[in-house]
């Protein structure tokens, strides 16, 4: 399993407009973004414990969540995805699912899965039953992203990132969903073996340390 080293800040609007202006001389705009954007919308599960968010609170260095995901509300391609931490190394496995197999989830009709070709959408169903994992809210937000093929470096600027509360129809494109607290933007970097110098210059701000901002945490604070 290969894993990823990374970065997180919180940002405010000057420091984005000041990466923004030094990224597109130096890195490259994700090749699948249209105008330099995408939408994300994602639906995280956690038990009634709230396991994935308590570790993330306690800084538990080993640690998991799974989540849903969609981009532009184009329901026609919807990943599960399997996200996993150790430290400041991360690691995302991901399995596409049908439109009709993610409302199946959302509305907690499992017995289809453990027949599915995927192996992650099968150890997502053993722990479904095992701990009890239920869809808990709905995150959007917008991503500006770039990528740098040496150190094959991805960056990302996230914002207008709203919770959905207790809805977890996130299928319906008129599902409500509001600002989180502060509205904050986070800057995210990840690479692998090595971190370039001059991406590490490009994003060097004033006063600006990494951080463990998670946006699912942020969404769960009204709860």
């Amino acid at each position: 399993m290969i894993s990823r080293h990374e970065w997180k800040h919180e940002i405010n609007l000057s420091d984005m407009l000041t990466l923004r202006q030094r990224l597109r001389v130096i890195a490259q705009p994700d090749e699948h973004t249209l105008d330099g954007k995408y939408d994300i919308r994602s639906l995280y599960f956690d038990n009634i414990e709230d396991k994935a968010l308590r570790e993330k609170l306690d800084g538990i260095n080993i640690r998991e969540k799974f989540r849903i995901r969609y981009y532009n509300g184009d329901t026609s391609y919807i990943h599960l995805e399997k996200k996993s931490k150790t430290g400041s190394l991360g690691h995302k496995e991901s399995a596409s699912l049908t439109k009709e197999e993610a409302q199946a989830i959302t509305d907690g009709y499992f017995e289809w899965m453990p027949q599915h070709q995927n192996k992650l959408v099968q150890e997502f169903y053993r722990k479904i039953n095992t701990q009890g994992l239920r869809p808990k809210t709905i995150v959007d937000y917008t991503r500006e992203p770039y990528t740098y093929s040496p150190g094959n470096v991805r960056i990302t600027i996230d914002s207008h990132i709203r919770t959905g509360l207790f809805h977890t129809d996130f299928l319906n494109p008129e599902c409500p969903t509001i600002p989180i607290k502060g509205s904050p933007i986070i800057l995210e970097v990840k690479w692998d073996a090595w971190l370039p110098d001059i991406i590490r210059d490009a994003i060097q701000l004033t006063n600006r340390h990494s951080s463990a901002f998670s946006k699912y945490a942020a969404c769960r604070i009204y709860d």
